[in-house]
C-alpha cells in the first residue's frame, strides 16, 4: 500500500500581504491585519471560518483573534523540525488531522522593534531550544549544541550570522572555487526581479560593479549579500483538500514537506559547511514521486547569498559544489530560463520575511497570478525552501 502522507491532506486557499516598506512606523498590529483580512477575503472566507492560527511572530495570536473577533485556536506544533516554516507545517497538520478545517498562518516583521522576545516570543519557537548535554567520555571531543555553538562564537566576538555563513562560504570557496562574481550574479538576478516588483523595498537596477564595491560586511560577504530589513505582514490560510473546488482563486496543493534540526550546531557536521537544508530536503523527496527535474520555479531562501547556494545543491538542483556555476551569467535562474530562482526579488531584494514572502510568491506563481514577474510558461511545480545553518523546512507545492 502506498504511504500517505499529512500534507497531501492540504491546499492553500488563501494569500494576503500588507504594505511593504522601511521604517515605516505602522503599528504591527496593522499590517498584521492588513494581511490576515486580504488572506481571509481571498480564501473566500469570513473571520467566522477560520478555526485555527499559527504563527512565527510578531504580533501575538491573542490579538488578532481579538481582531478578527473569533475564537480560533493555536494549533500548536504539530510538525517541530521546520524552521522558521515550522508554523505554516503545523498548520498542515492540523487539517489533516481535522482539528481545524481552515487555519491562519502568519508572519509579522518591524524594522524598528518587534523582535520576538519575552512575552511576545512565539511559542512555536520552542522546538529550537537545545537538549540537555550529553555526557562527554574521558579523551573525546564532545561536539557543541547549536545554541551553545552561538555562545562560543558570541564568546569570539562573531556576533552576527553574517560572520557564522561566511565562514561556510570561505570554505565552499576553499572547497570549489566558488567567487564573489557568482555570489554577485543571484544578487543582480535578485534585484531584476524585485524591479518588476512593486512591493520591493530596493528596485534599481544593480551592476557587478555595484555588487563587487559594496561595504564589506564579513569577508567573503559584502552588503549587497545580506537581506534587507523591512516592515511588513504575509498571511496565508491553510485548508483541508475538500475545500479546493469552493476557492475563489486557484487552490494550491501541498504535495511533500521536509525539515530537519541539526544537532551539530552552526560548525560541527563532518559534511561542513553543508547544512541542516541537506536533510531536509532528503525528506521532503523521499515524501512524492517528483524530482528536482519537475521542478519550473524556485523560491529559496536568501538570508545570505551563500544560503541560496547550499539550498541549490541540498535541493538537487546542481551537485555539490556546483551553485556557482549553476548561478554564473544569471541566464538559468532568469525568469525565462531553466530555472526561475526568488522571482519576487527575495530578501536581498523584496526584503526579509523569514520565509514567508517566498511562500507567498510560490502560491502567487502556481496560480498564475504574479502580474510582471509572472514566469510565462505557466509553472505547474514550485519548491519554497527556508531556513540556514542548524534549521530548515522545505516544500514542494503544485497546482
Amino acid at each position: 500500500m502506498p504511504m500517505t502522507y499529512f500534507e497531501k491532506d492540504t491546499i492553500v486557499s488563501g494569500l494576503g500581504i500588507s504594505r511593504i516598506g522601511r521604517k515605516t512606523g505602522i503599528p504591527g498590529l496593522e499590517l498584521t491585519m492588513e494581511a490576515v483580512r486580504d488572506a481571509i477575503a481571498d480564501a473566500g472566507l469570513t473571520p467566522e471560518d477560520i478555526d485555527g492560527i499559527a504563527t512565527f511572530g510578531d504580533t501575538l495570536p491573542s490579538e488578532v483573534v481579538d481582531s478578527l473577533g473569533n475564537d480560533a485556536a493555536d494549533v500548536g506544533v504539530g510538525f517541530g523540525t521546520g524552521g522558521v516554516l515550522t508554523p505554516f507545517m503545523s498548520a498542515l497538520v492540523a487539517v489533516s488531522e481535522k482539528r481545524a478545517r481552515h487555519v491562519l498562518v502568519y508572519r509579522t516583521v518591524q524594522m524598528l522593534g518587534g523582535a520576538m522576545t519575552g512575552s511576545t516570543a512565539s511559542p512555536l519557537l520552542a522546538p529550537l531550544a537545545d537538549p540537555p548535554l550529553e555526557p562527554r567520555q574521558p579523551g573525546t571531543r564532545r561536539k557543541l549544541k547549536p545554541f551553545e555553538d552561538i555562545n562560543v562564537l558570541l564568546a569570539a566576538h562573531a556576533y552576527s550570522a553574517a560572520n557564522w555563513v561566511a565562514m561556510h562560504c570561505r570554505r565552499h570557496m576553499e572547497m570549489y572555487g566558488t567567487t564573489r562574481e557568482q555570489l554577485g550574479w543571484l544578487a543582480i538576478n535578485s534585484r531584476r526581479n524585485a524591479g518588476l516588483n512593486p512591493r520591493a523595498a530596493f528596485r534599481d537596477p544593480m551592476s557587478m560593479d555595484d555588487y563587487l564595491t559594496s561595504r564589506p560586511i564579513s569577508t567573503p560577504l559584502g552588503l549587497f549579500d545580506c537581506d534587507v530589513p523591512i516592515d511588513g505582514a504575509i498571511a496565508l490560510v491553510v485548508s483541508h483538500s475538500d475545500y479546493a473546488a469552493d476557492c475563489p482563486n486557484p487552490a494550491v496543493k501541498v504535495e511533500a514537506v521536509g525539515g530537519a534540526y541539526g544537532s551539530d550546531g552552526w560548525f560541527h557536521r563532518d559534511d561542513f559547511p553543508k547544512m541542516a537544508s541537506s536533510e531536509a530536503a532528503t525528506e521532503m523527496w523521499s515524501r512524492t514521486d517528483l524530482t528536482p527535474s519537475d521542478v519550473d520555479v524556485a523560491e529559496i531562501y536568501d538570508g545570505f547569498t551563500y544560503l541560496t547556494f547550499a539550498w541549490l545543491e541540498a535541493l538537487g538542483f546542481c551537485g555539490d559544489g556546483e551553485a556557482g556555476p549553476f548561478v554564473e551569467g544569471a541566464t538559468r535562474i532568469a525568469l525565462d530560463g531553466e530555472l526561475p530562482l526568488n522571482t519576487y526579488g527575495g530578501q536581498l531584494s523584496a526584503g526579509r520575511m523569514h520565509g514567508y514572502w517566498l511562500l507567498h510568491e510560490a502560491c502567487l506563481q502556481l496560480r498564475g497570478q504574479a502580474g510582471d514577474r509572472q514566469v510565462a510558461r505557466r509553472p505547474e511545480v514550485a519548491v519554497a525552501a527556508a531556513g540556514g545553518g542548524p534549521i530548515a523546512g522545505c516544500m514542494v507545492l503544485t497546482r
